[in-house]
């Protein structure tokens, strides 16, 4: 293939992604699709003691141990309610230049949508809910915003060590907001 091709290809892909959208609270956010690794219904949860409550636990995902992050509880807000609808989404995300899954606890998925490049706006410096660097975008669809996620902040294995390290309750670690 070409170079020009290429760049084409890689521009045009640029114009409009594919989003998952769920609902957390009765608010809509979305993350990239090419973040979505498989949705799976709620359950067969091994709690871990000692954990911020933000980390409900882990799961064993075909012989793989991963950590089960309840959006809500991270976002500062009350533990998930358990629901009918109540799923994991299993989200890859880059850790040290490594790929690692870690499953997102939300209240109900919704459908993917594609957001066009010129429809996603930067992140409100006020007036959002949750920590500016867990936004990537705004994007506008029918007339309304859906909060876009930057996954790999969300969903940080990192920081979510050193919440447990510390004895935080999992909610949003001030010092690290900025």
């Amino acid at each position: 293939m070409g170079a020009s091709l290429k760049t084409e290809i890689k521009s045009l892909a640029g114009e409009q992604q594919q989003y998952l959208t769920f609902v957390i609270g009765g608010e809509i956010f979305a993350i990239g699709i090419l973040h979505v690794k498989e949705i799976i219904e709620y359950g067969n949860l091994t709690e871990v003691p000692m954990m911020p409550n933000c980390i409900r636990g882990v799961i064993n995902l075909r012989g793989a141990v991963v950590p089960v992050v309840d959006l809500s509880a991270r976002f500062g807000k009350n533990p998930t309610e358990l629901g009918k609808r109540t799923c994991i989404v299993i989200c890859e995300i880059e850790v040290d230049g490594e790929r690692q899954d870690v499953g997102a606890i939300v209240d109900a998925v919704n459908e993917v949508l594609d957001i066009s490049a010129t429809e996603i706006e930067s992140a409100p410096a006020f007036g959002a809910k949750i920590r500016t660097d867990f936004i990537s975008g705004m994007g506008k669809v029918k007339g309304k915003f859906i909060i876009l996620l930057n996954v790999n902040n969300v969903l940080s294995v990192n920081e979510l060590c050193m919440l447990a390290q510390s004895g935080v309750n999992g909610q949003m670690a001030v010092a690290s907001a900025g």
